[in-house]
């Protein structure tokens, strides 16, 4: 048996499976495609995570492509990230091209043309349906991991939301959070210190700042009402295909805050409503979240440890979570380690650090008798990339350079009429689009600083009226007393001693 025939059948053998799984292409040795050779990724095993890197214009969106759209055609949810706005084709077939019908033929595979169900969703203004959250669903620890607080600045927002829940006050947007802020060392003050201890000014002061800067990315539109339930992420078309939610980033580049918010509360209020699903043969759920870096390169420590912990967890719950980004050092090595799917695009050699990440990069794939991986990484041309994956049993797969599939559907952007006839065929705009703003927090506490203000003025004029009447009362009173006294000459003309003494001299005259 030839070099080539023992390569044939150790990818055969190495990607055999019981259960159902994506075909992703063929893999090739010394440069030549070895028709039959198939890499396949067990759908078992496709909520371990994964990669998807490589340098700018290898195929790492093509990549996703193919397998967001092999995962709708099996009945599975996808969500991606659409951040360069390359990925609303996914809602067209493709209109075909000799190069993918000879891609096809060296591959072994049949090419079909297809098109998949979109949902077109938006964090901002742009058109979609739109995506919001309360500040009530992100909790205090979340929200504080969010804003890099100190544990003194984390302990006075635990205290906020302790008493929003003891006073029935919702906290639904950023004017709610902001004003409850304000309150607890103003009109507040006395109330807060009494059942909670002295909050200081210094501390609520820093907060708002880091509100405010939320504020400038955007945030505003992002927290309120109406709520995104994320069981909508998970429907079925009538013909059995899995929904591909694409999220519009394209606008939101420069605002990683906004960015790492979402994705964060996404993640969050994915693992508390999702069921555990224990060892299925299924994924329920798989996100690709594209331009990976820019949740890792903005995230603070805090914000760090509780993405590898829902990395962790999450899995538990049908979901994967499939990283895209142009290097593998993007990704934190503590979150690198538990992705089961490697899909490694060509890298380039033009600096001695672009040398250092390609050999580490290396180091993260299995050994192999068949490649150099270091220097593979450096030769992959357009649409091949270096395969890792797990089988049925959670085991590495033999690592195959690979001919990787074409897209079924549109390698390119929907035109803008072709965009807005799909959004306004959405069965979820309606649901979501219409913008709520009910009585919360920001409304409840003006009332009540009003009905505050309202009884102090009250008391305030009722003691000013009862000051009046008692100065009025006081002045009567003196005004009778100095009426009703006697006048000296005529008290003393009218005393006995005064009338005995004239009698007297009456007496005397009348008897002379």
């Amino acid at each position: 048996m030839n070099r080539r025939e023992t390569f044939l059948n150790h990818i055969v053998k190495g990607n055999t499976t019981k259960g159902d799984y994506i075909p992703i292409g063929a893999a090739m040795l010394d440069g030549e495609t070895i028709s039959g050779a198939h890499v396949k990724i067990p759908l078992k095993t496709m909520n371990r995570h994964g990669l998807i890197a490589g340098a700018t214009g290898t195929g790492k969106t093509k990549s996703l492509q193919v397998l967001a759209e092999n995962l709708s055609d099996k009945g599975i949810p996808v969500l991606l990230m659409d951040i360069k706005g390359d990925l609303s084709g996914l809602a067209q077939p493709s209109p075909g091209h000799p190069k993918i019908d000879e891609r096809h033929e060296k591959i072994g595979l049949p090419f079909e043309a297809k098109r998949f169900p979109v949902e077109v969703l938006t964090l901002s203004e742009q058109d979609g349906v739109r995506l919001r959250a309360t500040i009530s669903e992100f909790g205090p620890v979340l929200l504080s991991r969010i804003l890099d607080l100190t544990e003194t600045q984390t302990g006075i927002v635990a205290v906020i939301f302790q008493y929003c829940d003891d006073n029935k006050l919702p906290l639904l947007d950023l004017k709610d959070f902001k004003k409850i802020l304000q309150y607890t060392t103003q009109e507040g003050k006395q109330e807060f210190t009494e059942a909670y201890g002295r909050i200081s000014t210094a501390s609520t002061g820093a907060i708002l700042r880091k509100i405010v800067e939320l504020e400038q990315q955007g945030a505003d539109l992002f927290f309120g009402e109406a709520s995104f339930d994320v069981q909508d992420l998970l429907r079925i078309d009538d013909e059995g295909k899995g929904y591909i939610n694409i999220i519009r980033l394209t606008d939101i580049q420069d605002r990683p805050k906004l960015f790492s918010t979402f994705m964060l509360s996404l993640l969050a209020e994915i693992y508390a409503t999702f069921p555990e699903q224990g060892d299925s043969d299924r994924p329920e759920l798989i996100l690709f979240i594209d331009e990976a870096h820019l949740i890792f390169n903005e995230a603070s420590k805090a914000l760090l440890n509780q993405i590898e912990s829902i990395v962790k967890l999450i899995r538990s719950k049908g979901v994967g979570l499939y990283f895209v980004t142009q290097n593998p050092t993007d990704v934190p090595e503590t979150v690198l380690g538990q992705l089961g799917l490697k899909v490694q695009h060509a890298l380039r050699a033009f600096t001695a650090k672009d040398r250092k990440a390609i050999k580490l990069t290396a180091q993260n794939y299995p050994d192999s008798d068949y490649y150099d991986t270091t220097e593979v990484l450096t030769s992959l041309g357009i649409g091949e990339a270096l395969v890792s994956a797990l089988d049925e049993k959670g085991r590495p797969t033999p690592l195959a350079a690979t001919m990787m599939r074409a897209p079924m559907s549109r390698m390119d952007v929907l035109k803008a009429s072709e965009l807005s006839n799909l959004i306004e065929q959405s069965k979820l705009a309606g649901k979501y689009n219409k913008t709520i703003d009910r009585e919360s927090a920001y409304e409840l506490l003006n009332d009540k600083i009003e009905r505050a203000q309202a009884e102090e003025a009250k008391e305030k004029a009722k003691q000013e009226r009862e000051a009046l009447k008692k100065a009025a009362s006081k002045k009567r009173t003196g005004t009778r007393r100095q009426s009703t006294r006697m006048n000296p000459i005529v008290k003393v003309l009218t005393s006995a001693t005064f009338i005995r003494s004239v009698f007297g001299i009456l007496t005397k005259v009348l008897k002379k």
